[in-house]
């Protein structure tokens, strides 16, 4: 199928990683390749055009950009007439994606995410875990939930608190809770090969298989393990049951982790015949049950209760780093992901953060906070009063307050996109159709009235803001729009905020 680009049409979706790439328009020479998810965030087989187009296949697409004219695959639907960008986001999510009426637990929105990954990488004890918590409260930060990282388990696929790093996870969890914090577990769908659970599992024939029929073992970014086949409800209770226990004994939910496509051979024999993104999905559809859940990377998830982070982002200000936060969560909400995440705070590179951590960039450590403090969910891990000066950790102190004098419109904001589908952060052209804003991604809209425009680049102390038509209030000042760029100096520690004066 050949589409020929409309007149100032612009097209956005696929790939939550092409999100500095998006909008395409006439001049874009891409192909987007949505067969199977090749990327290590979130992908849906959906593009959505401006103009009220949009394009999708459930089991993914082709579509080449070339020269204003778009080459679809075969299997690709067409969907026409929905006159905006928002009109065609709200027709697809009706037809393909619809919202289920819940969302994650409030806690994940309510107060910052603390990750141990950074701090503890792989030595992830009890003893550290106490004094993490301890010490994210005595350096002023509010309890929150609180993610133990890799590392805290006997082994993959054996998920049991290990006796010698953590002793008392019981009186561990309740010492969290008395504190304020809630806990979740990374977990992954990998299993240690030659160990007590890969046997077990082998001989309940709960793993992907080779095509002669022997567990399929796979590289990834920690080793060679077996993988729990997902389509088989033996499989799925096998894990539910360890997980059960973990929640009996005060774990609140799960991180879990890798399910990315591409470790799924195309070959592979599963329960129910399954391609890779179907056995990613099966993963997610998995991770549903629990209201205290975060995914890195998913496939066709559009409106389903996960909250959804962006990739390992690196501690840079270019396209993998800070630049790409906005334009990637921006993508993520016109694909359907409204509970978005993006990254943990100066990036979730570890290598980023270990001998090198006393020459980090801070400027960037507080732009980014800056930037995550009106996004959904807002997560750290390195610890900002280790990695920076007494200046820079009172402006991170201050995007937590910028944070809660916001908190209840993000909090309605969630609450709505659970039935209305919509996105949390959405792009300019989602709710200015009528403007010349479809180019503008490094800033955004928080639902239909707050405006939102963090420094994205280094040493400045301010920025130039397009304000769309009428009336907008920033602090105490109400400034009249043509539809016209403004220049703002913003105070260190708070991201540029508008709201739009409605006049009935």
């Amino acid at each position: 199928m050949k589409l020929t680009f409309l007149e100032n049409e612009y097209w956005y979706g696929g790939y939550t990683v092409d999100g500095p790439a998006m909008p395409l328009d006439n001049q874009s020479e891409k192909e987007i390749n949505l067969t199977t998810n090749q990327s290590v965030n979130q992908a849906a087989p959906l593009l959505l055009s401006s103009k009220g187009r949009y394009i999708w296949s459930q089991n993914g697409f082709t579509a080449h950009f070339r020269q204003g004219e778009i080459f679809l695959s075969e299997n690709a639907i067409l969907e026409t007439g929905h006159q905006t960008l928002r009109g065609a986001y709200l027709a697809a999510a009706k037809k393909y994606f619809p919202p289920t009426g819940t969302m994650p637990d409030r806690a994940l929105f309510e107060q910052p995410i603390y990750n141990s990954w950074i701090e503890l990488t792989f030595y992830q004890t009890q003893e550290a875990i106490e004094q993490y918590s301890q010490t994210i409260l005595e350096n002023g930060l509010p309890a929150g939930v609180l993610m133990i990282d890799d590392g805290w388990s006997n082994y993959y696929g054996d998920w049991q608190f290990h006796s010698g790093k953590f002793p008392h996870p019981e009186k561990m969890l309740k010492k969290l809770h008395q504190a304020g914090f809630k806990v979740m577990l990374w977990i992954c769908p990998f299993i240690t090969a030659d160990t007590v659970a890969y046997r077990d599992a082998l001989a309940k024939d709960l793993l992907v298989k080779r095509p002669d029929g022997e567990a399929y073992i796979i590289h990834w970014w920690n080793g060679h393990s077996a993988l729990l086949d997902m389509t088989n409800p033996a499989s799925r209770d096998w894990l539910k049951n360890q997980l059960d226990k973990l929640q009996a004994m005060g774990v609140d939910g799960f991180k879990f982790d890798a399910g990315d496509s591409f470790f799924y051979p195309a070959d592979a024999l599963t329960y129910k015949k399954a391609s890779p993104d179907q056995q990613s999905q099966a993963w997610s559809n998995f991770g549903e049950q629990y209201s205290f859940n975060e995914f890195r990377v998913t496939f066709a998830t559009g409106g389903r209760p996960l909250l959804q982070r962006l990739c390992d982002k690196n501690h840079s200000w270019g396209d993998n780093g800070i630049s790409s936060l906005i334009p990637n969560s921006l993508t993520q909400g016109i694909t359907g992901h409204a509970f978005t995440c993006p990254d943990m705070i100066g990036g979730g590179e570890y290598v980023n953060f270990g001998q090198a951590s006393k020459n980090l960039d801070q400027d960037l450590f507080v732009r980014y906070a800056e930037i995550a403090c009106l996004m959904p969910a807002m997560q750290f891990s390195a610890a900002p009063y280790r990695v920076l000066d007494e200046p820079h950790y009172n402006a991170i102190k201050k995007t937590i307050q910028i944070r809660e004098k916001f908190i209840h419109e993000i909090l309605d904001l969630v609450e709505q996109a659970s039935y209305t589908g919509e996105p949390v952060i959405r792009y300019m052209s989602y709710e200015f159709p009528s403007e010349p804003v479809e180019m503008i991604t490094d800033q955004f809209m928080l639902g239909p009235q707050l405006l939102v425009a963090p420094i994205v680049t280094p040493n400045q102390t301010g920025r130039q803001v397009y304000l769309p038509k009428g009336q907008w209030e920033h602090k105490d000042t109400i400034i009249d729009s043509t539809g016209q760029y403004f220049h703002f100096e913003a105070t260190y520690g708070e991201p540029l905020v508008f709201k739009k004066i409605d006049h009935l």
